[in-house]
Formats: C-alpha cells, structure tokens, sequence
C-alpha cells in the first residue's frame, strides 16, 4: 500500500481519527535528526487506538509508536507505514487517589506535569526524575532513571494495546525492571499505568525536584540532544567518562557533535543528518572498544532498525560462553562465581552465555563462540584438566594454561618450585595413606592441606602430636597424599597479578585468626574484615611481595590472572602460601576488591581478560604463533651468542699463550684476560635474555 493512499484508508477505518500528513522529524524529537513522517495518527483513546492497530494489522502496515521524542532518532530514509503518537484525549489524562496514593496516568502525560501534580497532592518520590523530557509511557518502556530513582519501581498496573488491537493489562510486579529496559512484550504499546507513590514532606519535594533541576542545568549540555545515547557500563563505568578520557569531547562529523559539557550526549549544532549521528556514534563505540574493551550499548532508541544495526554491529560485540558449576566441592562458589562474571560482560556489552557443566570435555557447542570463560573453582575446572580440552580443541579461552593451572592448583608442586627459585615459604613435608607419621624436621603447630583443593577447603591446623593421627585421617578423605607445613602465626595477606601487575595487596583478618571456609564465606563464626590498602603490613614488605607475586606469575606461566596468597609473620617476612589460577569472582572475593582500589571496575576486569584472549586468537601475546615466533628467537639468540663469544675466546686464549711463552707486557696479558672475560660474559648473559624471552610471551 502506497503511504499517500494510507491517509484515506486510515479515516475511512478509524471514524475520526487526527491525522497529519509529510510531519518533519524536527517537530516531533528534541534531536531534530531525519526527514519527515509521512503519516502522523494521533488516536485519543484505548478504542481508536485498537481500531487503528487492527486495521493496520489487517492491512499489513508497518506501525512506530512514538513517545515525547526526547530519545529517538529519525530516520533520513522514506517510511510506509504509520507513525503513532498518542498524546490527546484519555492518554493525557491524570488522577490520584490521595488516600492510596495510587495515580492513575495516561501514555502522553509528561513526566514533569506527573511530578508536578502529584505534589500538588502531596505525592512523591519521583524527584530523581525530574527534567527528563519524556512522556510516561516511553519511561515506562525503557524503565526511565536517574539519580538512583527508576519509575518501574512505581508501577502497579500496566495497560496497552498489541500490534492486532487486542488490549491487555499486567500488573507492575510481573514485570521485570532492569536498566534501561523491562520485560515488557516489545511490540506492546504502553497506553497508561497505575502508579503508587509515597506520602511527602512538599517543601522537602520541592527542594529535592530543585536540586534535580539543577544538577542536570549544570550537566547537561545546550542545545538540541536525544539526552544520552548509550548505557552506561554499570555502576562505577559511566559513558560519559569514558567519553572524555577518550579524547572525544566536541569530536564532530558532519553537523552532529559530542557535547563539550558531557561525553555521552550528541549535540546537533547545524541541521545534523541521521547518518552524522549514525556515524559519529559508531566512531565512539570503536574508540571505547579500543581503549577499555567495553561494547556500548545505545539507550537512545532508532526510528531504523538497520541504523541500530549499524551503529551496535561497529564493530560486534565478541561472543563468550562462561564455564561455571563443574563437580568439585566449590561447586557453590563456582556457580555464584560465573553469574558475577557473566553479569559484568553483559554489562560490558558483550554476547555472553552461560553453561553449568558437570563433565570434563570440551564441546562442539564451545567452539560456536569468540572465547571462553572457565569460572570453575576445583577439581577439573582448576587442574588443567579443561584447559586441556580446549587447547585440545583449539578453543580460545581465559586463564592460565592446562601445564600452568596444574602446577598452580597443586600445592606440593607448588612448594617444590617455590623451593627452587627461592621464593619464601613455610618449611613443609608430604604426608600419605602408606606413610603417616609426623615429619621429624617439622615442629608444632603445623597446617594439614588437601594438595588439589581450593576456597580453603580440606585445611586443618592441628597444635598437638595427640591430634595428628585423627587430622590425617579426616584429610585423607580428600586426597592420599597430604602437604603438611608448619603453621606461621602473623598476618593473611593477598595479591592478585593481572596482566603481569600487582593489584593493590589486601589484609584478610578472620574472626577467629584462621582463614577457613567458614571465614570466607560462611561466616558462623563471625564476619571476616578485609583492609585494601592493608592497615599493618609495611610498605616495604607489600612492595617486596608484589615482586614475588609478579615473580610467582612468570616462574609458574601464568596467564591473564592469577592470586598469590601470603602469611607475613611477626619480624615482617612474608611467605608464600599458595597460588590461586582462577580466583574467586563472588562479592566477597578478593580479587575484584583489590581491583576495584586500583581503579578497575569488575567490568573492566573481566573486559581485559577476555580481550587479552582475543589477542591470542588473533596472533598476539601468548598466541600459538608467538610461541613458535619467541622459540625461534630463543635459538637464534643462542646462534649469536655462540658466533660471537667463539672468536672472541679463541683471541683472548692465542694472546694469552703468547703472553705466558713470550714474557710480554703486561698490557697484552690484561687485554687477553679483558677478551675471555667478555667471551663469558657473553655466555653469562644468556640467562638474563632468555628470562627476558620467556615472560615476552606472558606480559
């Protein structure tokens, strides 16, 4: 159907109809981006609306409900259908119930004459949405907040029309309100709601819907916006930040331009296009990308759909699957774990899934996604056995490797390379089902571990020779060989090494002075403290830790992340506990509170983990073809060093001989020995490159 022949079909269907013909775009949004509205219904109630939808419906005519206007952006392309915006007769209508507080709104109704009625009434509670230009129902939709105030906090009841003219009713607590989005059908128009608001102080009211005002007179840019155009990247990442560390602020294309007052607004300073916006929003999206690894997310809404996609495809957010649960005694701690990371990539603007597993084995399943994300705590999941699997597979993944997470997760092999690179850690011995006896070079009190187990699970102190043989007994239900180590009283410290860097140490006090399961995470005993910055550690020891934990990251290959924890006794040593290849990612865990003082939010965090793992699928650090790119270095250095020291040797030796036979000066005699010397130290400095070669491919 033709959209000029629309106009008649349209009133001869719906009796009296308002309509309006060819409705610039700068008429009908605060942006003022896009050509014109070819056909403008305006429906004045519930019944004409659904007339109008069914016949739509019927005739198969595309319809766009429209709003205020205050976040949409138009299109320049030409339209066939029918822009619906409902802003006369019931739809913008209010009445209140002083007595329940309960409001009763229509769709057009502005969400500053709601809030100024209610208060007329002595209703409130919605000063935090103050000055946002919108209508209600458009708030309602995309769940309108700020100033930590949504409004479907407030909805009771929920009434529209669906795209055949069928009306329906929902009550406000079947829906789900998240940010900037709801659960609501997306093809439901919102035509009125049923709010409940609180009782108010109303000079208190005014004050707070002043103060509002004012704050978004100070934030908000002049001139003409579409409010902010992406979501912000959760709590502590707000976009507009983000936008002005990038450099972005007044960056324009075309007549669309990033305010110079707040990152995260577009400003249209001279008869913008849709598609100036389109692309500057773009040219954001790729510099966010590139920067922090963040995908945004556009909370502006598109009249196009293929602008929308466009803009959020530019480039696309990685797909990631998140591994959780598995079948250890962490099991728990593992699923709460991959909830945390999963939620924080959404927030980040990625594709992310999530699958409990309860076997070891790589899927076909796994290879359809960018990378995957191991949360599993113990047992398969931290002991190489997965990663295994996936290299196996070819599998892009998060973490250490299967070699590095098996040695991590091992305390005894863990013990043994710290003795060999002379890290400091407790004097130790190893204990089993056939050899049970108290090591004779230990002394009481000593710690009793599971070597395979984590989150503090199968650990034992045990104070006396009377209690050691039930100990062992106890722990040899997790594992028939045992670490057992001699218990060092001071202070629990730990610090993560993502990326190769310390994170900010972090000083663990438990209610009863042993870090235990139940001091992690249960807390019958009481509630564990946590100081980040650590409150009685000096700065010399934290400093002098931190290299090791970085030194602890290169000596076992490490990847991405890994947890050094520490006990720090009471003359200031601080000695080497364990590892920990894939830390806690749960409220409480550590990690992500040392991140967080170190200014990295748990988005960004889990952001950097999985690009570092795209690096690798893409050939860079840590990739396959690095490997092979670091070997061949490592040998042809070894050539070098070799065609060089030869000669060198070789002169030195013959100057040297002649020296001795023929009672030269002894200017000759030094330059000989000057010449060995430098051939072994040539040789010498072999180990030093070779370090150098060998962390090239974890930093």
């Amino acid at each position: 159907m033709a959209q000029w022949s629309l106009a008649p079909e349209l009133l001869q269907a719906v009796e009296n109809l308002p309509l309006k013909i060819e409705v610039p775009f700068r008429e009908l949004t605060t942006l003022g981006v896009g050509g014109v509205v070819p056909v403008l219904a305006e429906p004045v109630d519930d019944m004409m609306l659904s007339q109008l939808l069914a016949f739509t419906s019927k005739a198969g005519v595309p319809v766009f409900p429209l709003g205020g206007g205050s976040n949409l952006l138009g299109s320049d392309r030409n339209y066939s259908g029918v822009v619906i915006r409902l802003v006369g007769g019931k739809f913008s209508q209010l009445s209140f119930d002083d007595n329940s507080g309960r409001v009763t709104v229509g769709a057009g109704v502005r969400l500053g004459e709601l809030i100024n009625r209610a208060l007329e009434h002595g209703l409130g509670g919605l000063a935090g949405l103050a000055g946002i230009p919108g209508s209600v129902g458009g708030a309602a939709r995309m769940n309108a907040g700020a100033s930590g105030v949504e409004i479907g906090s407030f909805v009771r009841e929920i009434a529209g029309c669906m795209p055949d003219g069928s009306m329906i009713s929902l009550s406000g607590n079947s829906i789900e309100w998240g940010y900037r989005k709801s659960s609501l059908p997306r093809e439901l128009i919102v035509t009125g709601l049923v709010l409940e608001l609180k009782k108010v102080n109303p000079e208190e009211e005014k004050s707070a819907i002043r103060a509002e005002l004012e704050r978004r007179r100070n934030v908000e840019p002049k001139g003409r916006t579409a409010g902010c155009m992406f979501k912000n990247v959760g709590d502590s990442e707000p976009v507009g930040r983000l936008i002005e560390r990038a450099g972005l602020k007044g960056f324009s294309i075309g007549g669309a331009m990033v305010s110079h007052e707040h990152g995260n607004y577009i400003v249209n300073t001279a008869d913008a296009t849709e598609k100036d916006v389109v692309d500057l929003m773009r040219h954001i999206r790729r510099q966010i990308v590139k920067l922090y690894g963040f995908y945004l997310e556009s909370e502006v809404v598109f009249f196009d759909p293929q602008s929308k996609e466009n803009v959020l495809t530019s480039p696309k957010p990685p797909s990631v699957l998140v591994l959780k649960g598995g079948t250890s005694s962490e099991r728990e701690i593992s699923l709460r774990s991959g909830a945390a990371v999963a939620n924080a990539l959404r927030n980040g603007g990625y594709q992310v899934d999530e699958l409990d597993i309860t076997e070891c084995a790589a899927t076909v399943e796994m290879k359809n996604y960018d990378v995957v994300y191991p949360v599993l705590h113990g047992g398969f999941g931290e002991d190489g056995r997965i990663q295994k699997e996936l290299e196996e597979a070819k599998i892009t993944f998060v973490g250490g490797g299967s070699t590095s997470c098996e040695k991590v997760m091992d305390k005894i092999v863990t013990k043994k390379i710290l003795d060999e690179c002379n890290l400091p850690t407790a004097k130790w011995a190893v204990v089993s089902d056939k050899s049970r006896a108290f090591p004779s070079e230990l002394h009481f009190p000593v710690v009793i571990k599971a070597p395979r187990e984590g989150s503090t699970i199968g650990i034992v102190k045990v104070d006396t020779i009377d209690d050691w043989d039930a100990a062992v007994e106890a722990e040899l239900k997790y594992d028939r060989r045992l670490l057992v180590e001699e218990f060092i009283e001071g202070t629990e410290l730990t610090i993560p090494v993502m990326l190769g860097r310390a994170l900010p140490a972090i000083e663990i006090k438990s209610p009863h002075g042993f870090y235990d399961y139940d001091a992690k995470y249960v807390y019958r005993n009481g509630k564990t403290e946590y100081f980040c910055p650590v409150r009685t550690v000096s700065s010399n020891v934290i400093r002098q830790a931190s290299q090791e934990a970085i030194e602890f990251y290169h000596r076992f290959n490490c990847r991405d992340i890994v947890r050094v924890d520490y006990i720090v006794d009471r003359n200031g040593t601080a000695f080497i506990l364990e590892g920990n290849s894939i830390p806690g990612c749960t409220a409480t865990s550590l990690v992500p509170k040392a991140a967080k003082v170190a200014g990295i939010s748990f988005e960004s965090l889990t952001a950097q983990m999985v690009q570092t793992a795209l690096l690798r699928k893409r050939g860079g650090k840590g990739s396959p073809s690095r490997k092979m790119m670091v070997k061949l270095l490592r040998w042809a250095y070894r050539l070098f060093l070799l065609l060089l020291a030869l000669p060198i040797f070789f002169l030195g030796s013959t100057l040297l001989q002649n020296a001795m036979e023929h009672q030269v000066s002894w200017q000759v005699m030094t330059l000989a020995g000057g010449l060995l010397f430098v051939a072994l130290l040539t040789v010498a400095g072999n180990e030093v490159v070779f370090r150098f070669l060998d962390r090239l491919d974890q930093d």
